[in-house]
Parts: structure tokens; sequence; C-alpha cells
């Protein structure tokens, strides 16, 4: 189904991941996933849908509140502690669930994301035994399956469902709302602490901007026409923007740590080391540090890459775009040359530039995906 298709489609109630297949996808494959799924995570309740109309089948992936549980005390997920324990935040813990808020209510402990973060750690770390494959695709002892997977599309997408209840309630509160503060707290909730913090930096900073351009409208109004005084107002407003430059990364400093400790991510722990990206290839080897199997590819075969490939590339797209652009300008000039010419025939080479852009962001896009995957195998 289309993006589109999905979005207006009423999501089955008790899932919280969505995972889709080609509708080329045969029965071994989804059978072959299905059951390593329901054996190395034992915690996943997986439903197994077929669209009648595409031919796609999807899994629908929940998990019951007591694995929800121990999947936050996996994760160190923090959660708000009751006040009469001390309050604040605080890894979760199995042995002590009761100091936490609202544990003995299963609707709202946990939030959408925050069971969605907890499923999707648990797919994303389903690893593969020694000397494990599925058709043409052969796994690393440990490497995690459903990446891989869906780097080599046989899973096609593995997206979190949205709740209708509180997207409606946002949309109400946040989007139509009119000259009032953002909801923060509930963006959190709902879509986690990251797009949270970006929304409220992008509010402070939107809040920010109003003082320099009150200063400089009030300095432009009452700025004289001779060049003296317009020296002497550029001086002024760039002294300005320094103190508020200055004072406005203080204050979101200070802002976002407010944030940070109210959302319980101010001493979170650094993230440990990442798997390497799905689409990396390479030999494969024994790691002279973690002494494990892993895909290994030489540096000079990359600098070679990058010398050979990347660069003559890049500097061909440059002078291309550069030629282009020159050729259009000589055209315009050429254009208003002309007397004769109708009137919007004067704006050809500007829509003919126009298109060549967007032309060459289409192509460059795709280029740039190319030298990125081709780089780094």
């Amino acid at each position: 189904m289309s993006h589109k298709a999905w979005m207006k489609t009423v999501p089955t109630e008790n899932c919280d991941v969505l995972m889709t297949f080609p509708d080329t996808t045969d029965d071994h494959t989804l059978l072959w996933l299905l059951n390593h799924i329901r054996l190395g995570i034992p915690e996943l309740i997986v439903q197994v849908r077929h669209h009648k109309h595409t031919r796609v089948y999807a899994f629908f992936v929940t998990a019951t509140y007591e694995s929800l549980l121990r999947g936050a005390d996996e994760i160190g997920l923090r959660k708000p502690v009751k006040a009469e324990f001390g309050g604040g935040m605080r890894s979760f813990s199995c042995e002590e669930d009761y100091i936490y808020e609202n544990i003995e209510n299963e609707l709202y402990f946990f939030t959408s994301q925050e069971r969605q973060n907890i499923i999707r750690y648990w797919l994303e770390n389903l690893r593969a035994k020694q000397g494990e494959s599925l058709h043409n695709i052969h796994f690393l002892e440990g490497q995690p399956i459903i990446p891989e997977l869906a780097a080599r599309g046989v899973i096609q997408q593995l997206f979190p469902l949205h709740e209708q209840r509180i997207l409606k309630r946002l949309m109400k509160s946040w989007v139509q709302a009119v000259c009032e503060a953002q909801p923060l707290d509930d963006i959190c909730d709902y879509f986690g602490v990251k797009i949270a913090m970006y929304f409220a930096w992008l509010g402070f900073y939107t809040s920010a901007m109003v003082y320099p351009a009150v200063f400089g409208s009030i300095l432009y109004t009452f700025t004289d026409s001779d060049q003296t005084s317009q020296d002497i107002s550029c001086v002024v407003f760039a002294i300005f923007n320094v103190i508020w430059a200055t004072l406005f990364l203080e204050e979101w400093k200070r802002r976002g740590a407010e944030f940070a400790y109210k959302w319980g991510t101010l001493d979170t722990p650094a993230e440990s080391i990442e798997e390497p990206r799905p689409q990396f290839r390479g030999m494969k080897r024994i790691s002279p540090v973690t002494s494990v199997e892993e895909f290994y590819y030489p540096p000079w075969k990359r600098l070679l890459f990058q010398c050979l490939i990347s660069l003559p590339v890049c500097l061909t797209c440059l002078a291309l775009v550069f030629l282009l652009m020159l050729g259009c300008f000589q055209l315009q000039e050429f254009v208003l040359s002309v007397q004769e010419l109708p009137r919007i025939l004067r704006f050809l080479p500007k829509v003919i530039l126009a298109v060549i852009v967007t032309a060459c962001d289409e192509l460059y896009k795709k280029v740039a995906l190319w030298l990125n995957d081709m780089g780094v195998w």
C-alpha cells in the first residue's frame, strides 16, 4: 500500500509496530523470520495478516504489559518515581517496580513511544547464530537479523503505528492552537525526547528572534538617509546582535538542561557502540580487538575509490552545474538584448534554470547515495 493509504487505515488493536513485506515474498521467508522472532524474542506477540488486494503480508507486533516491564528494565528506561520514594527520574527496575508512578495502570504507565522503543530494541537485537542463512543472505555470528533483512529488501517497511486519539488531541492543542505555548510534555510522551527537544529549541529560537526584529525595525525607522547615520546604525545593530546571540546561547543552555532533567535524559549514560550499518559490505575476518568474525574493508581501497571515483564525479557535477548556470545567464542577456521578442519569452531563461536546478537536484541525490554506499563497501 502507498504511504498515504497506510496513514488512512485504522490500526489493528493491540499493535505497536508493523512489519511489511514485498508482494513477492515466499512462504519460506515468512515462516523462517516468524520462527526466529517467536523463538528468539518470546516476549513479542506477532500476528500475521495478508492484504487481499495488494497481496502484501504484514507482521503486527506487540507485547504484554509484563514483557514490556522486563524490557524497560533491560534497556534502562527512565521513569518518574513517586514523591514518597524521593521523586525525580530513575532507570526502571522490576525488583522495585512499586516505587514508580502509575505502575498500577497498564494503560498509562508506558507511552506509545516507550512501548514502540522497547519492541524496536528487541527486534533490532535479534541475533543470528553461526552459519545461519536465508536464501543467498549469509549472516555472521551475532549479526542483527532485522536490520540486515531490511537493508536487503526482504523486509519492506518497519514502522510504529500512530494512535489516532492522541494525534487528534495534539492537533487541537498544538497544530491548530494560535498564540499558545507548545504542549512539550505531550510531544515528549508521544514522539520521544529528541523530537520534543527539537520543537522546544525551535519555539525558543522563534521567540528569541522577536528582540532583534523589534530593535532592527526601530533602528531602521529612526535612521536618517545619509551615509553616516546608516553606518552608525549598522555598527549599533551588529553590537546588539553579538550581545543577543551570547544571551540566546546561554539561556538555551539553561533551558535545554531544564528540559533534559525534566524528561530524564540529563545524566543518561553515553550510547554504547553502534552496530555497523547493514549496507556495509567487505571481507570476513577475525577482529584483532574482539576476536569475533566481522566484515572488514581495507582503508586503502576506500581511499582509492575516493580519489579515482568520488572526487572526479564530484568535480564533474560541480563543473556541469557551473556551465549550465553560465549558459542560462548568457541566454538571459541574449533574450534581453533582442527587443522584438514577446515579453513572455523574457522569462524563458529563468524557467529553464528552475527546471535544470530541479533535475540536477534529483540526479545528484541519486549520485550522492550511490557514492555513499560504494565508498564504504
